[in-house]
């Protein structure tokens, strides 16, 4: 029988505190999946930006607007294949005001062409282009509110004062994850044109699509370099660090969500050192007697090791197996549905299961070191000799 199997065998002596011991770790991880896929879903946007398209805003600061010219401007740039611009809209819907997503405004037909990655039936399409009034809304969104195409909305703007109506003449899903499918679109002729004189023809960010991703970052020192010499200049990135530095006004939110899940982790190796060190004291004599036999001492910290890692595998493994299906077919439905401007993606990804499994395995394994290691150090005499 293998040293291996020894250890796990050993997880059997005392069923009662194995089980507790396992269930302790189980909810541990359960924690720990959580929070991970509350920082991998903030960070999908970046994750999953697209490698061919360039972001372009005001240098000192996104809150503050180019000229609409701009977007024409940067077509004459080598290396750039379209150009689509957009405002941040920031409406609220009057009877639902604590509801946030995200509703902007832009030319629907190079928005199309520059985000192909947006997928509306070609009826809809064809409506939302070309209706003034008309906007097209993301598969979550639309779920969450109740809306289907055909439907009247009106946004109360905060930015834009005032009752905007629109009608619904597309819903959108996506072909990649790119973009979420909880957004609000809509003409930015219809903002423009109804806006006093001294506020229009301004825009708040351009996007340019570019041939190829190796091109994105010459591409965005000449659209800064054809602007240098302007009242305003700008800053251009990649679609993926311009995602990044929205998410940096969170970091605080996101480093204190780190910290929590190293603390849990914490718990859990103490848990499990408190649980393998009351193990090695009532074995104490069995210890003894292996080395006496003429089990080295290295054996010795195999059993104890192999006993705390099958313990965290399997403490892991009923943690991942309850939040994987929880989150995934019902926590995670549930806040995409109600909080899909914060959370339009909120699903456990593979690669965060095993890592949770993997996890739990070396948090065990740290736990008994030093148990193991006292274990290995056992005199054969004293430990004989010790009761209790």
């Amino acid at each position: 029988m293998s040293l291996a199997r020894v250890a796990v065998k050993n997880v059997g002596r005392n069923w009662f505190r194995a089980v507790l011991t396992m269930l302790g770790v189980g909810v541990a991880m359960l924690a720990f999946v959580l929070l991970r896929t509350v920082l991998s879903s903030w960070m999908m946007g970046s994750e999953f930006a697209a490698q061919d398209r360039v972001a372009t805003r005001h240098k000192v600061t996104f809150v503050m607007t180019l000229p609409k010219r701009y977007a024409e401007d940067v077509r004459s740039i080598p290396g750039i294949t379209d150009v689509a611009y957009f405002n941040w809209f920031g409406g609220r819907l009057p009877d639902r005001e604590d509801a946030f997503f995200a509703n902007m405004a832009t030319d629907p037909e190079s928005f199309l062409r520059v985000y192909d990655e947006i997928d509306v039936p070609p009826a809809q399409k064809e409506a939302w282009v070309g209706n003034r009034r008309g906007a097209l809304v993301g598969v979550q969104l639309a779920r969450q509110f109740g809306w289907k195409v055909g439907d009247k909305v009106t946004l109360t703007g905060t930015i834009f004062p005032g009752n905007w109506e629109f009608v619904i003449d597309g819903i959108y899903s996506t072909k990649r994850k790119s973009i979420d499918q909880s957004s609000f679109w809509f003409h930015w002729d219809y903002l423009n044109e109804s806006l006093p004189a001294q506020r229009q023809d301004e825009i708040g960010w351009i996007t340019t699509k570019v041939q190829s991703a190796g091109a994105a970052g010459r591409v965005a020192k000449d659209i800064d370099r054809l602007f240098d010499s302007r009242d305003i200049q700008t800053l251009s990135m990649s679609e993926r660090a311009m995602n990044t530095s929205f998410l940096g006004m969170l970091s605080t939110l996101l480093r204190a969500i780190d910290i929590v899940s190293i603390v849990i982790l914490a718990i859990m190796m103490l848990i499990l050192g408190n649980t393998i060190a009351m193990s090695v004291r009532e074995r104490t004599q069995e210890y003894g007697v292996l080395r006496a036999i003429g089990f080295m001492p290295r054996h010795i910290a195999v059993l104890v090791l192999g006993e705390a890692m099958a313990i965290g595998l399997v403490g892991g493994a009923i943690g991942v197996g309850i939040g994987y299906p929880l989150i995934n077919h019902g926590v995670g439905q549930f806040i995409e549905d109600n909080f899909t401007g914060f959370f339009p993606y909120f699903r456990v990804a593979e690669r965060d299961v095993l890592i949770a499994l993997a996890v739990a395995m070396v948090v065990a394994a740290v736990a008994a070191a030093l148990p193991a290691y006292g274990a290995s150090k056992l005199n054969v005499i004293d430990a004989l000799r010790r009761v209790g």
